[in-house]
């Protein structure tokens, strides 16, 4: 597989940052935050959808250059460090163990980091770096049993094709410890929604990390190595750390003194429509809206989601959807036909199976990760009163 081109820019008018500006190879027209290296914005519009098609799937690297070309003759997955048998498995090798198959959300880290006030430095997303993707790969679990890990295993660290600029680049290698290495729902997948993934979501082979913020979803992933101390590189030790207390937040004026590295998602809904990100926000009034969105949490799946058509002064209970996974999105509806013409304040929160809601104010920290506040869409009625 080859990406042999950077993407076309293009300007096309359309609602705000639901603007197509770029196409990179494997890709529809997609926002773009940043070529080098990429970083595309899927469309709202996908989002009315189940499954976020893999040509309209957001791309988030790291480090310049990016893999342009690999070559499955040729390409291993290196099974190393504190076990009993080195391991250098074929893509033919991999697609004879058991496979596995679900249905999974990956979100990016600073999603939706363009509404943080004050404005902190970082790609300035809108809320559409994140799909819903059906995943088929291997357990990881399975991969590391067959190499055998010794007594004593700590963590377990994940390498890719992906290099820095220079020699003092520090390579982009993420680990997680060994308890959660070994969960039955960690997968290294080869396909998403039926198909190989794409150059630039991670071909030939993914880590899938359900649950987790993206940055843990290791792409083009080349090497696996198991260790028997806390793994201390740059983008474990200093990269991605959110304040370590409950909802993650700090003040402008006062930053945290400690930090954790960012983990699991917390609870999130969306309005899909109405939509100020697809410009369709003014109905006439007497017709009937349909109201659509999505939820979803780090695992526990969506328990409830409630709107309200009064800016929060009152509550609603909407229809779940077909339930897909705890990891997976949940679609939720109802409809409303409005009686008197104005503007309205619709607003969207989920509570997940573990309990946790959405806050009613946005939390704030200096990376720009981790929005979850209630959702609001502003709608403009139109038309006589009716009666």
């Amino acid at each position: 597989m080859c990406v042999s081109a950077l993407g076309a820019r293009m300007a096309m008018a359309g609602p705000p940052y639901d603007d197509p500006v770029a196409r990179f190879p494997e890709k529809t027209a997609l926002r773009l935050l940043n070529d080098r290296a990429p970083q595309l914005e899927t469309p709202w519009r996908y989002f009315k959808e189940d499954l976020t098609p893999n040509e309209a799937m957001f791309v988030r690297w790291h480090l310049q250059p990016i893999p342009t070309h690999v070559d499955l003759n040729t390409w291993t997955l290196r099974v190393g460090g504190h076990v009993n048998e080195t391991l250098s498995l074929s893509m033919d090798d991999i697609r004879t163990m058991p496979a596995q198959e679900f249905v999974a959300v990956i979100q990016c880290s600073g999603n939706s980091r363009r509404y943080f006030a004050p404005r902190v430095p970082g790609g300035q997303w809108g809320d559409g770096a994140m799909a819903n993707v059906r995943w088929k790969g291997v357990r990881l679990s399975d991969v590391l049993e067959r190499a055998g890990m010794k007594s004593g295993a700590v963590q377990v660290t994940f390498n890719g094709l992906d290099t820095g600029p220079l020699p003092a680049t520090p390579d982009f290698v993420k680990a997680l410890d060994v308890d959660h290495a070994m969960q039955p729902e960690i997968l290294l997948a080869y396909e998403m929604n039926g198909e190989e993934l794409p150059l630039l979501n991670g071909f030939p082979m993914r880590l899938i990390v359900p649950g987790w913020y993206a940055t843990y979803w290791v792409k083009c992933l080349s090497e696996i190595t198991v260790t028997d101390t806390m793994f201390d590189g740059f983008w474990m030790a200093k990269a991605y750390h959110i304040p370590d207390n409950a909802n993650a937040s700090e003040a402008p004026n006062d930053l945290a003194k400690n930090t954790v590295p960012i983990n699991r998602f917390n609870t999130r809904s969306f309005w899909v429509h109405p939509s100020e990100k697809t410009g369709e926000t003014e109905f006439a009034n007497g017709a009937t809206i349909p109201l659509e969105g999505v939820a979803f949490d780090g695992g526990s799946g969506i328990a409830s989601v409630e709107y309200s058509l009064d800016g929060g002064g009152t509550w609603q209970e909407a229809t779940l959807g077909d339930d897909m996974g705890g990891y997976a999105f949940r679609r939720w509806r109802a409809e409303w036909t409005p009686t008197t013409p104005g503007a309205y304040q619709l607003k969207v929160r989920a509570t997940s199976n573990d309990g946790e809601t959405q806050p009613v104010d946005a939390k704030w920290n200096h990376g720009g990760y981790m929005r979850n506040v209630i959702e609001t869409v502003d709608v403009t009625i139109t038309g006589q009163e009716e009666g």
